[in-house]
């Protein structure tokens, strides 16, 4: 069934179009439906059965398919690249910016969970999915230097690799968007400190 029409606001871009519609409420409900029926499987035509208006009125909000994929990953790979430029990731010590950045990095997701979730699931089809999974790499990455450096400075054990360190990390981390539901009983900020004690302490109560 197509989705109610939004109020014509305008959206980050200021940019209006066809009449109940801004470019982020369309945006918002594309993305709910690529995370449905995946971006490949999904064609102007449905995106318009769910828009409840016709496929040429979309292209009064943006000129393609993959521009709103595009809209839509700036929208999770800005918000977790703006986590480094907090002045929190960039004093303390390694454990405490790793803490930040963990906390942050769960925050970002909870906040723009479909957006995230869209780029956790790419597979790398087209060229602007291949440029977001090299930025979220390069994310990745900071946070794997960041993790090697918590080692050297002693706070973060050294028996274990730290590329599974890096990788139970993320696993954890990106988990979240196949089971977590804004609006329930779990805040995102609970959520943010469950996850930071049991990545940091483990499940183990303390004497």
């Amino acid at each position: 069934m197509p989705s109610a029409a939004p109020t014509e606001t305008p959206g980050p871009t200021g940019r209006r179009g066809r009449p109940g519609y801004d470019q982020q409420s369309v945006l918002n409900v594309a993305v709910q439906v690529f995370n449905r029926h995946g971006y490949d499987a999904t064609s102007m035509g449905i995106l318009a059965e769910n828009l409840g208006i016709s496929k040429s009125a979309i292209y009064h909000h943006v000129p393609s398919k993959e521009d709103l994929l595009a809209l839509a990953l700036e929208q999770a790979l800005g918000g977790l690249e703006s986590v480094w430029d907090a002045q929190e990731s960039q004093e303390g010590s390694a454990e405490e910016r790793l803490e930040f950045v963990v906390r942050s990095t769960v925050k970002v997701l909870t906040e723009r969970l479909p957006f995230v979730t869209l780029l956790l699931r790419l597979r790398g089809n087209t060229e602007t999915e291949r440029k977001a999974l090299e930025r979220r790499r390069g994310f990745d990455r900071k946070v794997a230097e960041l993790i090697e450096e918590a080692r050297e400075e002693g706070t973060v054990r050294k028996d274990i690799d730290p590329r599974t360190v890096s990788r139970l990390l993320f696993g954890t981390i990106n988990s979240i968007v196949e089971w977590y539901r804004p609006g329930g009983s779990l805040t995102s900020e609970k959520l943010a400190d469950d996850v930071v004690a049991v990545l940091f302490n483990g499940l183990h109560t303390r004497a």
